[in-house]
């Protein structure tokens, strides 16, 4: 990884970057050579990538003739205009985000218990509570769906913050953004440890 200040190697944050955002987007191998990219909803569950879709498609052709997959979700945070720099100089513009990046092994879940748990967590995910209609085996939609596992076997994961900014660097972008106000700015504010609320 070129920007090692970037980096994220603990788990339990990459695990909250993943649970905090419903769409991740896969990359499989098409038949014509070129990268095939799906945008899905997943969950994170047991260590392990998991996504419904229909019974036939696509991505799940190459995936029966490749099970190599990657697999990308990224959180943009706040862009950095050009008023972030004191010369207001274009090339400095910028993107705070977090991103993971899964390298992994894919495969169609069979009918059984781990797809019902793996759909249940799904559901719970998106609807953001536990107290939602419970799928069953029974169910015409269990059955009429794939559930497909990716089994990591790489995990690469960044957060752009400005970490590489001296600290009052950092204090005065943290500011900027609060009085700014745009979509991200205050979850990036928040995400580079700084309180909105006690910053004037």
């Amino acid at each position: 990884m070129r920007r090692k200040h970037c980096e994220i190697t603990d788990h339990q944050q990459i695990e909250r970057i993943l649970a905090s955002t419903n769409v991740g987007r896969l990359a499989t191998n098409g038949a014509d050579g070129y990268p095939y990219i799906t945008p899905v909803n997943f969950v994170y569950h047991q260590e392990k990538i998991y996504f419904h879709c229909a019974k036939k498609g696509e991505k799940l052709d190459n995936m029966a003739r490749d099970p190599k997959v990657c697999f990308e979700v990224d959180i943009p945070l706040a862009y950095l205009d050009a008023g972030t720099d004191p010369d207001r100089r274009i090339c400095k513009v910028h993107q705070l985000y977090h991103c993971v990046i899964i390298r992994g092994q894919s495969r169609i879940v069979p009918d059984g218990s781990l797809k019902v748990a793996a759909l249940n967590d799904l559901v719970a995910k998106h609807e953001n509570c536990s107290d939602h209609e419970l799928v069953n085996q029974e169910m015409p939609a269990f059955k009429a769906c794939e559930v497909v596992e990716i089994t990591p076997t790489c995990i690469s994961a960044k957060s752009d913050l400005a970490q590489n900014k001296a600290p009052e660097e950092r204090f005065a972008l943290a500011r900027y953004l609060k009085n700014r106000n745009w979509p991200g700015d205050s979850e990036a504010v928040k995400a580079m440890g700084f309180d909105p609320n006690d910053m004037d």
